[in-house]
């Protein structure tokens, strides 16, 4: 079953303006099937995953782009950057759009090549797995807490009781899962694998791939929460400036996001340190080693998870119509939090996320803090589990997590 991708628009428009176009994301999130079904007949492909293929473009990438003469998608870009300032001089000399489709899977030693060699030429999109619009075929928006946009939204979006949203979080959103039936334990088993003994042992500098291992674990069970290096370190058994030079690799691989709290001048005792948390609750399921969706939404990680699966979300809506997610969280000394912050135009929507479907008032008890910082503050939301969309008081709304 092909899912269409929310992303077409976005790939056609960046093809149209700039001579490349580099797919970054993880492993599996479908950047060869969205690359593949948008090009024109006369488009060749090569996958730098081929042995034969990788070497002719490490060791004479000038051959190599004679065999592969564009229009062409490069697959896998980060095994050969060698062509990459073969490509500048390419589409120096010819000056076309769309020329060169590239797809990446990891970032860490990729981004530097491209900044340098293809500055300007090159617009980066980056992809994350199926979004809840994606698989329930319905328009991609960037999530905001407009109470219109979500009302206008209530008569396309799809219901989804408790059982089915945790259904859905222990699934995960790698479109393989959905294309047909087959083992989820089996499947994020061979991801893992292939995640750490091919581009990790490939393109960085660990050591031992087992302490790897374990540290995707740590952070995994540790999805939703503050980072917290010294602890990661400690439960790993590596130094704390390991742990953060680990932690970036997830991060550019795109398996993890952190979430940065929100500064501003009149707030004076923010907590500094980033949230974090998993993209693919599937995969954060796996390697916490929850074997069923029942289990899981009954576990002391249940609420993690929701919180997980909702800012991954609103992040893949941004993502998904192009543009770079203006989220922050607050957090400071006295306790007091907001799980999520969308500022957009000068103004600041605060966001509560809770598994409860009778959220109270006291749900958006936090959100008049941001007075303080002499923004304007839009509407408030609480993304739950409740049945419709209502008001719980003037400035907050609960919003069912089905109409994200």
């Amino acid at each position: 079953m092909f899912i269409n991708r929310a992303l077409e628009l976005i790939v056609k428009e960046v093809a149209n303006s700039f001579p490349v176009l580099l797919l970054t994301g993880p492993r599996q999130v479908g950047k060869t099937t969205l690359l593949e079904k948008n090009a024109e007949k006369e488009r060749k492909y090569v996958s730098l995953d081929d042995p034969a293929a990788r070497q002719l473009a490490k060791e004479d990438p000038l051959l190599f782009l004679q065999r592969y003469e564009p229009p062409v998608i490069i697959d896998e870009i980060q095994y050969a950057p060698e062509l990459l300032p073969y490509i500048k001089m390419h589409v120096d000399k010819g000056k076309k759009m769309g020329e060169f489709w590239l797809t990446g899977s990891q970032m860490f030693h990729m981004m530097k090549g491209v900044s340098e060699s293809l500055a300007g030429r090159v617009g980066i999109i980056p992809m994350q797995g199926l979004s809840i619009s994606e698989l329930n075929k319905i328009p991609n928006e960037p999530y905001s807490t407009d109470t219109k946009r979500l009302m206008n939204r209530i008569g396309s979006a799809k219901k989804m009781n408790l059982i089915e949203v945790y259904e859905r979080i222990y699934k995960g959103s790698m479109p393989a899962l959905y294309e047909r039936e087959q083992s989820i334990e089996r499947f994020y088993a061979s991801y893992v694998d292939t995640y750490i003994h091919r581009d990790i042992r490939d393109l960085t500098q660990v050591a031992d791939e087992m302490q790897f291992q374990r540290f995707l674990t740590a952070c995994a069970a540790r999805t939703s929460q503050m980072v917290n290096y010294s602890e990661l370190a400690k439960d790993v058994g590596i130094s704390a400036p390991t742990a953060k030079n680990w932690l970036s690799i997830l991060v550019t691989s795109g398996i993890v996001v952190l979430i940065e709290p929100y500064f501003n001048n009149a707030l004076k005792r923010i907590i500094k340190a980033p949230n974090m948390y998993f993209m693919d609750t599937g995969l954060c399921a796996y390697l916490t080693r929850w074997t069923s969706s029942e289990a899981l939404e009954v576990s002391a990680m249940s609420g993690a998870f929701f919180e997980t699966f909702v800012v991954s979300e609103i992040i893949k809506s941004y993502l998904n119509a192009g543009k770079r997610p203006p989220v922050f969280y607050y957090r400071d000394s006295d306790q007091k939090e907001i799980d999520l912050i969308i500022e957009e135009n000068g103004r600041l929507y605060p966001i509560e996320i809770k598994k409860s479907s009778n959220p109270q008032k006291s749900a958006g008890r936090h959100f008049s803090i941001l007075e303080k910082t002499g923004l304007e503050c839009g509407m408030g939301n609480v993304v739950c589990m409740a049945d419709d969309l209502l008001p719980i008081t003037r400035e907050v709304w609960a919003v069912p997590v089905w109409l994200i």
